[in-house]
């Protein structure tokens, strides 16, 4: 449990922040478990792509959690504040100096620093081992881009840092988000008890998550949406981020190249093929150069990887293919919009198509990106596994989860289904490894034989 009333954090909060909407988040939990259980024992990393709330939710943690803060946004803090962590031999004047620059008074282990957006400084980062053993204070550090290898360059990553990875709004942040507490935990009840809904529930259901799926987790797209509630002006704020990222990944390669491996995702994934092929994208790049590229990509966390299992079993990783994967937008939200990047608002289909609940096969891939999101955002690594039906033809499995001693295999449909063949097959192929077996598609949760059908709102409870 917080440690307060949550929800009057967010209130005093918004009042700070001019009433933009301030969203509850489940990682404050893991924060206050840090702060508890480590006593300043080390800095606490939160990364995460840009634009996901990590400034927002550390500030209100300090706020909630501490007696006083001082919070040093490296895009524009001084070149005096920045030189503070060229020499530590006088620790004391740094204190007295912030202090006096941010006009805070810090008290000994009642109180937080926190460096935000802290790739701008490297050598701040590389302070926090010996600020952490000075020990008066804590602290807490936000970072996107944070581990390419330039920002890294010349210093010594402290081993005295706990990371935690940071993800767009869930679908239960969302709901709250929209002043619902109550769906998510019916839901778990249904779900763990195997009660279908019925078709109305459903259909209300995913009427709701359709919704999720066009504003995305984005915070200033859910905000935009509450402020609005006009999904033109959402889509323009999901455009903003998309030239945020590209331009980021303009800083780390001035051809251009990383920022069309990430516009390229969704005609891959509308292609429906087995793998992601940097080299149609990008054309005449040596492989070593493309292996940076999706490195610099990876770590930037606006997309999720799933790699190919090329056995698999409850060790995924152990099987993991790193030159065959799949690539999807970390925010289904902003690959709505990036799928029509090059079109205006109203051309989009997706729009059209998502709300009135007409979407074609081929735009299917949006319910897979969105699973694979789901499923990240729980804590689960992506894999899946593709194999020969005959010359022309795959059999694919489109996640793996390892449960137990068991592979847990899902096979996602966008619609209604006749039949459920990659997944049949597979729990053939590796009977002796499967545990439970899930079709995740769009109607009501029941069971076909040893396949139970899960509708996708329920996908990130598997």
């Amino acid at each position: 449990m917080y440690s307060k009333d949550y929800q009057y954090l967010c209130s005093d909060f918004q009042i700070k922040k001019n009433m933009e909407h301030v969203f509850k988040r489940k990682i404050y939990q893991q924060m206050l478990d840090w702060k508890t259980q480590n006593q300043g024992k080390s800095a606490l990393l939160i990364e995460g792509a840009r634009r996901i709330g990590k400034s927002t939710i550390v500030e209100q943690f300090a706020i909630q959690e501490y007696k006083s803060y001082i919070l040093i946004d490296f895009n524009k803090a001084s070149q005096k504040v920045r030189s503070l962590f060229d020499d530590l031999m006088d620790l004391d004047y740094i204190f007295l100096y912030l202090q006096s620059a941010y006009r805070t008074t810090l008290y000994p282990r009642e109180s937080v620093i926190i460096f935000d957006e802290v790739q701008q400084c490297p050598k701040a980062r590389q302070a926090i081992k010996y600020l952490v053993q000075d020990g008066r204070y804590d602290y807490m550090e936000t970072g996107s881009l944070i581990s390419i290898h330039q920002n890294i360059d010349g210093i010594t990553i402290p081993s005295e840092e706990d990371r935690i990875d940071m993800y767009p709004m869930d679908y239960e942040e969302f709901r709250w988000a929209m002043d619902d507490t109550a769906t998510i935990p019916l839901l778990k009840q249904m779900f763990e008890r195997q009660i279908s809904l019925g078709d109305d529930m459903n259909r209300q259901y995913m009427r709701d998550l359709r919704l999720y799926m066009l504003v995305g987790g984005m915070p200033q797209a859910v905000s935009e949406y509450l402020n609005t509630k006009n999904l033109r002006a959402v889509d323009s704020v999901k455009r903003k981020i998309i030239k945020l990222y590209i331009d980021d990944f303009r800083k780390i390669d001035k051809t251009g190249k990383i920022g069309k491996l990430f516009t390229a995702i969704p005609s891959m994934l509308a292609r429906g093929v087995s793998r992601f092929y940097p080299t149609s994208v990008i054309k005449g790049v040596k492989a070593d150069k493309i292996e940076d590229y999706l490195i610099a990509l990876e770590e930037s966390k606006t997309v999720n990887f799933a790699y190919h299992a090329t056995d698999p079993q409850v060790g995924l990783p152990l099987s993991e293919d790193k030159s065959r994967f799949k690539l999807f937008v970390g925010d289904t939200g902003l690959m709505v919009t990036l799928a029509f990047w090059d079109k205006s608002f109203t051309e989009n289909v997706l729009y059209d198509k998502l709300l009135a609940d007409r979407l074609p096969a081929n735009l299917g891939y949006v319910y897979e990106n969105l699973v694979a999101q789901m499923l990240r955002g729980a804590g689960n690594e992506l894999y899946y596994y593709t194999w020969p039906k005959d010359e022309k033809h795959n059999y694919e499995v489109d996640f793996l989860l390892s449960r137990g001693a068991k592979i847990c295999p899902l096979e996602i449909k966008s619609g209604n289904y006749n039949s459920h063949a990659s997944l049949d097959e597979f729990c053939k192929k590796f009977s002796s490894r499967v545990g439970n077996r899930y079709l995740v598609y769009t109607k009501d949760l029941r069971k076909d034989g040893a396949t139970m059908l899960v509708p996708v709102y329920m996908a990130g409870l598997l």
